[in-house]
């Protein structure tokens, strides 16, 4: 959990600095997905929805798929692992390097290591555990938390880097060039490649038919962060199988479109399984974690269409919502659209607080005409709505909408608010007749009332008589 403030709270208080960051990071990725998926493809939305389709057969088959995935692995010198929930991923994770006599590691970037708060548990327990993706990195220098599933530091800029980095050290001197911020990383993170042990990522894909893992980066940590250490664990989401790797056709074109505009990322790498005999260098020792962690009550849900997701964060770059808030006032790892359907559901029974998170959009439909993978998410937001409704949980920050419907069905009551409307452009937001209406007017700033003209002007008017 990152913070316990309301996102009608953080946004108001969130920073201008901060908010242009989000909001000129987000507007860019939205722009560049859009031209480069619409000039490579004539009719993208019919790829969008063959993902869709590939990703609801795999999870209506999700257990057969898992023992293939299994199965596929072992064959390869891979150890399987399979992990319920948070506490188990964490333990299996720990219990290996223990067994290996890890002290020091590196780690690729991974929204499923962030979701069980995977660093701070190994530090606790004596392991070394260093970001090496940049941007995570600078999280791990700050004591931060990741805002954006692609960029974990959209809401950052490069004036507070340069002084993260001579803060710790990092640099002797203050430079704010970004090419010479990611030269020092560099030269400071590549000892620590020789140092570790052992080497952690995640999976963007793992192919059911072969075993075969598939890594997406821009920046190469992953594969360098491999090729030294003796010992590489994979930590996965249960849903991150497809059937065969044929499939990767369709999704790693749409996924870097939809990332960051790109037709293919720096790196997209494929892992076979531990070193064979005939590789110069590379893991001896290969381990999987499967995690569910809340997944399968999302398959059991009538929400599981979020389980499509490829992590692309198409959807965060587009909502309005996102880029004036930014993701750390989701309250979760997942911020945005996919947050606020994932996170009630897959935190949920830990966190109930989180039931309002479906509230924070407007619905607008964006994140589903961006989405890869085609999630209904709007619907989705919709639908946790009403079971937050049936389970009488509300919002704080919100106002009861019986009143209104009551209003907004009776006629003569609507004519009569209509005839009233231009008197609350005069009236102090303390005359407001429910103690939450006021709360919600003290936020808010409505246009004044123009309205209450319509009736009078249609009963009025002359009808039209054409020959």
């Amino acid at each position: 959990m990152i913070g316990t403030q309301l996102i009608d709270d953080y946004a108001r208080n969130i920073s201008d600095e901060k908010q242009q960051s989000v909001i000129s990071g987000s507007a860019a990725g939205t722009n560049k997905r859009y031209q480069v998926l619409h000039k490579d493809y004539p009719d993208p939305d019919a790829l969008r929805k063959l993902a869709a389709s590939i990703k609801d057969h795999t999870l209506h088959h999700l257990g057969d798929y898992l023992a293939k995935a299994e199965q596929a692995l072992v064959s390869r010198g891979v150890n399987v692992h399979f992990a319920s929930t948070d506490e188990d991923a964490r333990q299996t994770i720990l219990s290996i390097l223990q067994g290996h006599g890890v002290t020091q590691l590196t780690k690729s970037k991974s929204m499923a290591a962030e979701e069980i708060h995977l660093n701070p548990f190994l530090i606790e327990n004596g392991v070394e555990c260093l970001e090496s993706d940049l941007g995570e990195f600078i999280i791990q220098l700050d004591g931060d938390e990741p805002s954006h599933i692609v960029k974990p530091i959209i809401h950052k800029n490069r004036r507070e880097i340069a002084e993260t980095f001579l803060r710790e050290g990092i640099a002797a001197d203050y430079n704010d060039d970004p090419e010479t911020i990611t030269r020092r990383a560099r030269v400071y993170l590549r000892k620590k490649y020789m140092q570790a042990q052992a080497g952690i990522t995640g999976a963007n894909f793992v192919c059911a038919d072969t075993g075969r893992l598939a890594l997406i980066t821009n920046e190469g940590n992953s594969r360098f962060g491999m090729a030294p250490v003796g010992v590489h664990i994979a930590l996965v989401g249960i849903e991150k199988i497809i059937p065969q790797e044929k499939d990767l056709a369709v999704f790693l074109n749409l996924l870097s479109r939809s990332a960051t505009g790109q037709q293919l990322t720096v790196y997209t790498e494929f892992i076979n399984g531990r070193k064979s005999a005939n590789q110069p260098d590379g893991p001896e020792h290969m381990h999987v974690v499967f995690m569910d962690n809340g997944r399968t009550d999302v398959l059991a849900s009538n929400c599981k269409e979020i389980l499509r997701c490829i992590r692309c964060g198409a959807c965060q770059n587009v909502c309005p919502v996102y880029r004036q808030a930014s993701g750390h006032a989701y309250r979760s790892t997942y911020g945005g659209p996919v947050g606020a359907v994932l996170s009630p559901i897959l935190f949920g029974s830990r966190f109930p607080e989180l039931a309002d998170l479906p509230k924070a959009s407007s619905l607008c439909g964006a994140c589903n005409e961006v989405c890869p993978v085609d999630i209904p998410i709007p619907d989705l937001l919709l639908r946790l709505r009403d079971k937050a409704h049936r389970e009488h949980i509300h919002s704080p920050a919100a106002i009861p909408m019986s009143p209104f419907a009551v209003l907004a069905t009776s006629p003569s009551l609507w004519r009569t608010a209509m005839t009233m409307s231009k008197a609350m452009n005069h009236l102090p937001i303390q005359v407001a007749p429910i103690k939450p209406l006021q709360d919600w007017l003290g936020q808010r700033t409505l246009p004044d009332s123009h309205g209450g003209d319509f009736r009078k002007w249609m009963k009025n008017r002359k009808p039209v008589h054409k020959s």
